[in-house]
């Protein structure tokens, strides 16, 4: 992304003179615009995901999450938080989350790892007919795309939260699969290869990276989709109220406890 034309200066300014546009007005511009773009292009495909998801739990699904790095930050936007939906299970291992591990270069290595994710899939609670999100924007390295293969040998169904950018670069994983590839369903988070959105002739590599704000409002436009999707089965969608409501956590124990059964990031 180029600067922004320069701002004219006004008659009584003396000599003219350029102000560019601030990097932070230009980074909440493009992504604005991503999220323009994820609304006009995705906002139908999230409806029927989310309705697909909400027949799914009618007919007991269980629905769980997936990411590795800054994707798992992603993922944990949507668990356990005031305003969402409660039946999400997050799928995390040691190492996955890159906030927690040290040093934090690991993360970059386990993601690449072979046979961490399906170690993960084959300890979890994850069952045939449940769904599994896999947030990942690249989809290239192994372990989404072995999470992705491992959770449909189960028979489970696996929505991708990806970016269509990286569709014509190679696959790492040694199968040659992408996660685009053998996802069910994709969802299109519309960021550029790279991740990172403004550009200055001072910086060497573009910086300001958009694949979180991306993700986490398409989890978020997805959540709301299933809830109205259960609402329109005739289902009463379980929803956190803020503890910091008066009632809030007595609110919340009383529903985690009702749905107990379809809960694992409890235990």
């Amino acid at each position: 992304m180029q600067r922004s034309a320069p701002v004219p200066a006004s008659p009584s300014a003396g000599p003219a003179s350029t102000t560019p546009m601030p990097a932070a007005r230009r980074y909440l511009d493009a992504a604005i615009g991503i999220l323009q773009q994820i609304a006009d292009d995705e906002a139908e495909n999230v409806a029927e995901v989310g309705g697909r998801i909400a027949e799914s739990i009618a007919g007991g699904a269980r629905l769980f999450a997936f990411g590795c790095g800054h994707s798992a930050l992603a993922v944990q936007e949507i668990v356990y938080r005031a305003g969402g939906l409660m039946l999400v299970n997050p799928l995390l291992g040691p190492g996955v989350d890159s906030m927690t591990v040290r040093p934090a270069t690991l993360t970059s290595k386990l993601e690449r790892l072979s046979g961490y994710a399906p170690a993960l899939i084959e300890t979890s609670p994850l069952r045939a007919g449940d769904v599994l999100i896999i947030v990942s924007l690249s989809g290239r390295n192994a372990m989404p795309v072995q999470a992705a293969q491992s959770a449909r040998e189960l028979g489970a169904t696996v929505v991708a939260v990806t970016s269509s950018a990286y569709g014509d670069l190679p696959a790492r994983d040694a199968s040659g699969e992408r996660l685009i590839d053998i996802s069910d369903i994709v969802l299109d988070t519309k960021v550029p290869v790279g991740d990172a959105v403004l550009t200055d002739d001072g910086v060497p590599q573009p910086f300001g990276p958009a694949s979180g704000v991306a993700a986490t409002a398409i989890l978020h436009a997805l959540m709301a989709a299933v809830i109205d999707g259960m609402l329109a089965r005739g289902l009463t969608p379980p929803v956190f109220l803020s503890a910091n409501i008066d009632g809030g956590a007595e609110r919340n124990d009383a529903l985690l406890r009702e749905h107990r059964e379809n809960i694992f990031y409890l235990d």
